[in-house]
């Protein structure tokens, strides 16, 4: 009997017309034949569409096939785990990712079109330390290699109310940290936006500080969220490092920062993360890739659209210009009140430049203050380019309508990135010997490294306390 079926029960399992079913199979979207009048579709083609399109819903499952991995590949979970940029860096270092575990739709179906064989969680909290074990083809006698995750980032970030662990996205953040203390990993990777290092644990509003009102706690002192992760660590046995690490020193055609926290279940420090690339070639490194690099060569475009008012300035800047390279009249015509406006601005009208790496991606590539355009086309970059900068291997495929795939891109950790974490951990395993580089600069920042943020952590410290007292005394 075959194992083909029907247009009516295509159109059934997808929640679509059976016209649709039928102009699906013409143009080859899903895998048919046509005997006679009628088409025959092979089930896993129906799968494949469902997910890819959203209309089959990815569900929770256990690790397929893990009697078939091999034993001599570390093994990893992985969680928020989104288009999974950090566990291909990983698998590229060599890591078997066994889970993952994702709440959002478009990632999930992501997820489940490319690593079907993958353990697929959602929702972290419904989760114990038993369960993600048993899910992931593990007993409790079993040594888990690596864990990783980026926490949501939002709660941490520059940009919005910056409300620290008092924000539900924190609050995963505190799941994520307790499950894998209790798992207990030879290594913990927490993979971060650069706000973390100036996040409070807990925010009072300013209308409740000052006079006649109690002392910053520590943590509530900028910082605070950073310091009360790492007590947790330390009360865990656990070593670390972090820093600020800039993707473009590891071989990412772009400038993009993370922080970056590996923990080792030995107490010991572990070294910083091994840079293959520098701005000039510093050190003998390679040079910073360039956007040209990378996004040569690509057959088919897919992108959003600029409106028309935006267009009539972008035909008048070259590579690497922006509005600041318009006529002056021009510029206030274009930018209205925004060029009154403080601040650099230089995301508006923003041409990206060929000899340089890009910008940080962002989840939407048109809007007005953080426009990504072509260096020379009048569009912004397409979502083909957005893999390739994010080092995304070409025959990955995204689920969703478009805006959701540039998400999904924009807000994924580099591969080089990933594989850079995967390789340093990879050598501690092994115990291998890293060379480190002396004073080499991770960061446009300064004080990101654990030792550096910790010594301002305390001067800071030290200081509200020194001002506390002194208002005391003048108010007293």
């Amino acid at each position: 009997m075959s194992t083909e079926i029907s247009i009516k029960e295509a159109a059934l399992q997808l929640d679509i017309s059976e016209q649709r079913v039928r102009t699906l199979c013409r143009q080859g979207d899903l895998k048919s034949r046509k005997v006679g009048n009628t088409w025959l579709i092979a089930p896993d083609s129906i799968n494949r569409y469902g997910l890819k399109t959203a209309h089959t819903i990815a569900e929770d499952h256990p690790a397929y096939n893990v009697s078939s991995i091999s034993s001599q590949k570390p093994i990893a979970l992985s969680f928020f785990s989104g288009a999974m940029g950090l566990d291909l860096g990983m698998e590229k270092a060599g890591f078997h990712v066994r889970l993952a575990c994702e709440v959002d739709k478009y990632c999930r179906q992501t997820i489940a079109l490319n690593r079907p064989n993958t353990a697929l969680l959602g929702d972290i909290n419904e989760y114990s330390a038993k369960d993600i074990l048993r899910e992931a083809g593990l007993n409790k006698n079993d040594d888990i290699d690596l864990i990783i995750g980026g926490p949501p980032c939002q709660a941490f970030s520059t940009a919005g109310k910056r409300q620290g662990f008092n924000d539900d996205r924190g609050n995963v953040f505190l799941k994520y940290l307790d499950l894998a203390l209790e798992l207990r990993p030879k290594f913990l990777v927490i993979e971060n936006v650069r706000g973390l290092l100036s996040c409070p644990m807990e925010h009072r509003p300013h209308e409740l500080r000052g006079e006649g009102f109690p002392d910053l706690s520590e943590d509530e002192l900028k910082g605070g969220a950073l310091n009360f992760i790492i007590k947790r660590l330390e009360s865990s046995g656990y070593g670390y490092s972090f820093n600020l690490y800039n993707s473009a020193n590891f071989g990412t055609p772009q400038i993009r920062e993370r922080v970056i926290i590996i923990c080792s279940r030995d107490g010991i420090t572990p070294p910083f993360l091994v840079p293959t690339h520098s701005e000039n070639g510093e050190y003998g490194l390679q040079k910073w890739r360039s956007l040209k690099s990378c996004i040569q060569n690509i057959d088919e475009h897919h992108n959003l659209t600029f409106p028309e008012k935006r267009l009539k300035y972008y035909r008048m800047l070259k590579p690497g210009q922006n509005w600041k390279n318009l006529p002056v009249e021009l510029q206030k015509e274009a930018m209205g009140q925004s060029f009154y406006a403080g601040g650099g601005k230089t995301g508006f009208l923003r041409r990206l430049a060929w000899n340089k790496p890009a910008p940080t991606l962002v989840t939407h590539p048109a809007m007005p203050a953080t426009d990504l355009a072509h260096p020379e086309e009048d569009r912004p970059l397409s979502i083909e380019e957005y893999k390739r900068i994010q080092e995304f291997p070409d025959d990955f495929v995204l689920a969703g309508p478009l805006i959701q795939q540039y998400k999904q891109v924009g807000n994924a950790v580099p591969l080089s990135l990933g594989c850079a974490v995967g390789n340093l951990i990879k050598d501690l395993l092994f115990r291998r010997n890293v060379e480190s580089i002396s004073n080499f600069q991770y960061s446009r920042y300064k004080n990101t490294s654990h030792d550096e943020w910790k010594t301002q952590f305390a001067q800071e410290v030290v200081k509200h306390k020194a001002d506390y007292k002194q208002q005391e005394l003048s108010f007293g």
